[in-house]
């Protein structure tokens, strides 16, 4: 190395030390190593895409690619507010649900303060926390599901937030109205119950964990989604929360003002009014996870299990002689990308995405091959 690139290095800017203990986020792979394209099970996407009404509307907006979009994404928080019952007032957006978890972290939270999540929560959770200098504390699971008592256990004072996925993400696992009602009884009153429901329109009817409710009543929940998962709008990035006026105009002091295109809103409206587009993905996701996990049950002498999921993807464990990473690397050479979950305390875990019916049984029929258990 040169004198003056020593002294370039010598002098670069020192990051914050909370900022390098941050462990990147990692997505899930769309190739596999040696470059093929194959089945894509590996981010929870909608095996149909998206709605063809949503693609008209996210066309149309060609016409004005030179505007900027409306800051307030007004016709979308009304859309939301009429779709769901709640106030458009009360609504904000952002660049996926994740940057409205990054929002409600920023607001409320830093150097000094606590944020807790369950053990295998979704891999966003410690980047938000650790991005504001918060520290991070992780409460036990119980059963890959959350434990509402250990998350309530590791209160204090210095507790700022609590992160919750409901469904979770990674392990699909549910928490009933019941658990959701303790655990935000049990909190106190400045502490912000963040429940996360990227995957809630997976639930069945009566699977209402009661989170638009307690936003609704209570100054201290705020609730987030997506249009990434079951609207399959992953490309444009929108998210959305909703809570009490004091939170949402916290977070939106920080927002940035155009967090997604005109496009991406037009389309967003238009996939929310396809009630036939979603209850058609509702339908196809239960039917084949349920078959794919009495076929994982099947395995079961193979050493393997999945954990009961209610989203749109299963987790599998991998707890005989055939590795999750055997597994992986399997089905990655048969033509199936899925997640392998080392980074997230889950190396015996695979998680597979519910795709089309032809990938679902072809993915099982190569899994069955790699386990030793061919029909």
């Amino acid at each position: 190395m040169a004198e003056t690139d020593s002294i370039l290095v010598a002098q670069a800017p020192v990051p914050k030390d909370w900022i390098m203990a941050i462990a990147p986020y990692v997505p899930g792979k769309s190739k596999t190593d040696d470059g093929r394209a194959v089945a894509k099970l590996s981010s929870n996407e909608n095996p149909f895409g998206t709605s063809q009404a949503a693609r008209d509307a996210f066309i149309s907006a060609a016409e004005c690619l030179e505007r900027y979009p409306d800051a307030a994404a007004a016709e979308l928080r009304e859309a939301l507010g009429a779709h769901y019952g709640i106030e458009p007032e009360r609504i904000i957006y952002g660049t996926g649900s994740d940057e409205v978890l990054h929002l409600a972290a920023g607001a409320f939270a830093g150097p000094g303060d606590e944020i807790i999540y369950s053990r295998f929560g979704f891999s966003v959770y410690p980047i938000a926390t650790r991005r504001v200098g918060a520290t991070p504390v992780v409460a036990p699971d119980k059963e890959y599901a959350t434990d509402v008592d250990a998350i309530l256990a590791r209160v204090t004072e210095r507790t700022r937030l609590v992160f919750i996925a409901n469904p979770n993400n990674p392990t699909g696992s549910y928490s009933t109205r019941e658990d959701i009602a303790r655990l935000h009884a049990g909190l106190p009153r400045h502490v912000l119950l963040v429940l996360d429901q990227a995957y809630t329109e997976y639930l069945g009817p009566d699977e209402d964990d009661g989170g638009l409710e307690l936003a609704r009543t209570q100054s201290n929940v705020l609730v987030t989604r997506t249009f990434s998962k079951i609207f399959g709008l992953a490309a444009e990035r929108i998210g959305w929360g909703y809570a009490s006026p004091e939170i949402i105009a916290a977070m939106h002091r920080i927002r940035a003002p155009f967090s997604f295109g005109i496009g991406a809103q037009r389309a967003a409206i238009a996939a929310l009014a396809d009630r036939a587009f979603v209850a058609h993905s509702y339908a196809h996701n239960r039917h084949w996870r349920d078959w794919f996990e009495k076929e994982i049950a099947a395995l079961g002498n193979k050493g393997l299990r999945a954990v009961p999921s209610r989203a749109n993807f299963s987790l599998v464990l991998f707890e005989g002689e055939t590795s999750a990473e055997t597994a992986y690397k399997g089905l990655m050479d048969a033509g199936y990308i899925v997640r392998w979950l080392p980074g997230q305390e889950l190396p015996h875990g695979l998680r597979i995405t519910i795709g089309t019916a032809e990938q679902m049984t072809g993915l099982v029929a190569a899994l069955r091959k790699i386990v030793g258990a061919e029909a």
